[in-house]
């Protein structure tokens, strides 16, 4: 039997228009990384055409880091997950022009993916960096990182996977924390209650660089399937 969908609030807004060389890197190149997910089981070796370690980032936003990993990482997969259009438009132009073979899009709803298109123990790290805070009390129950979500997650890994989380708003950091170290098949690898150094495999990106000038702290997470 099929599980029931996950119903709750999206932790989205698609925001912002699409310039026209976006939109036009859509039309030309969607269909060298583009990837069409209609509710199916994604095949990832069909899909980028060989077995590999897979990586997938939720809301890649502008695709800096997307990048940057997968040109640092050829012997990596990198499946990247957005549904602002300017961003997907971005990703395909500069994969194209870098001539990168490891990366593919999908634009849709990460949770969707996740409870849908990804096998179990399919996926060796998963990236969540900086996702939209929703500082507002009354649009906590948006946010991404909550435990429905992380279950889904934690599915997806293999038991020798990594989930990877960065933030620069500590509110959300906290609540970060709260949901993950209460999650029984995750591992807090800085401990309960603690976050990791900023690794030096995470590029900075625009967005990081910008939070730092304007004096917001940025908090990193790690955590490991429980073994």
């Amino acid at each position: 039997m099929e599980p029931s969908p996950l119903v709750r609030p999206r932790s989205f807004v698609v925001r912002g228009r699409k310039t026209e060389a976006q939109q036009r890197a859509i039309d030309e190149h969607w269909a060298e990384f583009g990837v069409d997910f209609d509710g199916a089981r994604l095949d990832l070796d069909t899909i980028f055409g060989r077995s590999a370690p897979r990586v997938v980032e939720i809301g890649f936003g502008n695709g800096e880091n997307l990048l940057a990993l997968a040109a640092r990482h050829p012997e990596r997969d990198f499946l990247g997950v957005e549904v602002h259009g300017a961003g997907v438009g971005r990703v395909l132009a500069a994969a194209h022009e870098q001539g990168l073979t490891n990366v593919r899009v999908v634009r849709h709803d990460a949770v969707e993916v996740f409870e849908h298109g990804l096998a179990a123990d399919s996926v060796d790290e998963v990236l969540i960096f900086f996702p939209d805070p929703w500082p507002k009390a009354r649009h906590h129950r948006r946010r991404l990182v909550q435990p429905d979500v992380v279950r889904l997650l934690v599915g997806a890994l293999k038991p020798t996977g990594v989930l990877r989380l960065a933030t620069d708003w500590e509110p959300y950091a906290e609540h970060m924390i709260d949901v993950l170290d209460a999650e029984p098949a995750l591992v807090n690898v800085a401990g309960p209650g603690g976050f990791i150094p900023r690794p030096d495999e995470r590029p900075v990106t625009k967005f990081e660089r910008r939070g730092e000038r304007l004096g917001h702290a940025i908090f990193d997470l790690e955590y490991r399937p429980r073994g």
